[in-house]
């Protein structure tokens, strides 16, 4: 008798499902699938095999199993047929959770094996809902959107916040790439980053790095009385990550930046709960997309932010609305707030939203960002609390980067007063001459 045969049977049904009233959001973590079962399955038999996989089953009946067990079951409560495949929802009870083990343990459980089961030809997690007794386990972000804003200055006459990432990505000396971002902030910019593939090669360390950064956002507080953030790029294995986060603190830096996906949430989650690391962590999501571009398979990226706000990010990369980035997708329509721009929305909106205790979370538009499609990011993405970071949009600029941080700040303040670019880039020339070299279409790199 086959697995799946097996879990059909009336008493395994009983164990691995359950009515939806019986489901008790405050004592269960519960998942939301996307579920194309294989050949000859039916969506409900697909599911019961997934929250057995994931709880107390294995591929054949053991003589092991006690009655008392039965209870740390997964339980399928709800599916919905979308033709293929369709939605499930899976009560994981709390008690089957190590809440000392926090996200790791958490993520064995509901996105450990499912993804290779033989009852399924393709799965997605979609989202999960946490009972408040598994999230006041966190502390989450130290600053969220209203401690950045305090930092930055804007916190009176709230605005999107301008960012960008200093290019080439890799290569220049430290003293090139201080040079660079005293030329962004000059023109306007809010907050600086290293690309995610830059921390402390020998070309340009961390502690070069900082200090000549920091050397020349001081130099520009100065001048302008304006704050600009610089996150440093502090991604590396466990043995290195605090002694790099403690480098860039004793040379005045304001801001760290973890590589989430690369460095593990637990990483992130032990740096933004360390007493001493008191400034923001900017974190990016470098390689999310091995799990988010498939639409029909992997994770969605509303729970990658789920977790990186439970772990304590204060900012975090969530895509963009017209741009060179791979949008979220889904293969039906009734999956549609699951797919594209209005996928980005909504995981912007919960960043921003009252969840548990935490702080908000601001959230990050980044990738092919140039001053004419500023107005259709903010409008999509949702504002004034979000922050469009651009790299080529600004360094690429013909007159420099010093213009490029101009014209991008300058398409802000357009959207923010209600003006068309068109009219606007009349009376100010950086965004003239930036509409003028990019148009008004993203030019594929492809």
């Amino acid at each position: 008798m086959s697995k799946v045969e097996w879990y059909q049977e009336d008493f395994w049904v009983k164990v691995f499902t359950s009515p939806p009233d019986a489901v008790d959001p405050d004592e269960n973590i519960i998942c939301t699938y996307y579920i194309e079962p294989r050949a000859g399955i039916n969506l409900r038999d697909a599911g019961i095999y997934v929250a057995a996989e994931e709880s107390i089953g294995t591929w054949t009946r053991v003589g092991t199993m006690q009655d008392y067990v039965l209870r740390y079951a997964g339980k399928v409560f709800e599916t919905i047929e979308l033709g293929v495949g369709g939605i499930v929802k899976i009560a994981y009870p709390l008690d089957l959770f190590d809440l000392d083990a926090g996200i790791a343990h958490m993520l064995s459980i509901v996105a450990g094996n499912l993804f290779g089961v033989i009852a399924v030809d393709n799965i997605r997690l979609l989202d999960l809902e946490l009972p408040r007794e598994y999230a006041e386990i966190f502390n989450g972000p130290k600053f969220g959107i209203e401690g950045v804003r305090k930092l930055v200055g804007t916190d009176a006459k709230p605005r999107p916040h301008l960012g960008t990432i200093i290019k080439p990505k890799v290569g220049l000396t430290a003293k090139d790439f201080a040079r660079v971002a005293y030329e962004a902030a000059i023109g306007g910019v809010d907050f600086i980053k290293d690309d995610e593939t830059l921390t402390s090669q020998k070309f340009n360390t961390i502690e070069d790095r900082i200090t000549h950064v920091m050397a020349a956002l001081d130099k520009v507080k100065s001048e302008t009385g304006r704050t600009v953030i610089y996150a440093c790029d502090i991604t590396s294995d466990y043995n290195r990550l605090f002694e790099h986060a403690e480098t860039v603190l004793e040379h005045g830096g304001n801001c760290i930046m973890i590589d989430v996906l690369c460095a593990g949430y637990s990483a992130l989650r032990a740096l933004a709960e360390d007493p001493s690391i008191k400034v923001p962590i900017h974190v990016h999501r470098a390689l999310h997309a091995a799990m988010t571009r498939n639409p029909r398979h992997g994770i969605h990226m509303m729970v990658i932010a789920k977790l990186v706000r439970l772990a304590g990010g204060d900012q975090l990369h969530t895509g963009t609305a017209v741009g060179k980035m791979e949008k979220p997708g889904g293969p039906a329509e009734a999956l549609a707030e699951w797919r594209g721009v209005r996928a980005i929305r909504r995981i912007n909106d919960m960043l921003r939203s009252p969840w548990f205790h935490l702080k908000t979370v601001l959230p990050v538009a980044s990738g092919g960002i140039h001053p004419a499609i500023v107005p259709d990011n903010l409008e999509a993405l949702g504002s004034p609390d979000v922050q469009v970071n651009a790299g080529g949009g600004i360094h690429g600029h013909p007159m420099g980067s010093r213009a490029g941080a101009t014209a991008m700040m300058q398409a802000i303040e357009a959207y923010m007063n209600g003006v068309t670019l068109e009219e606007y880039s009349k009376t100010h020339k950086e965004l003239k001459i930036a509409l003028e070299y990019w148009g008004y279409k993203f030019k594929s790199e492809d």
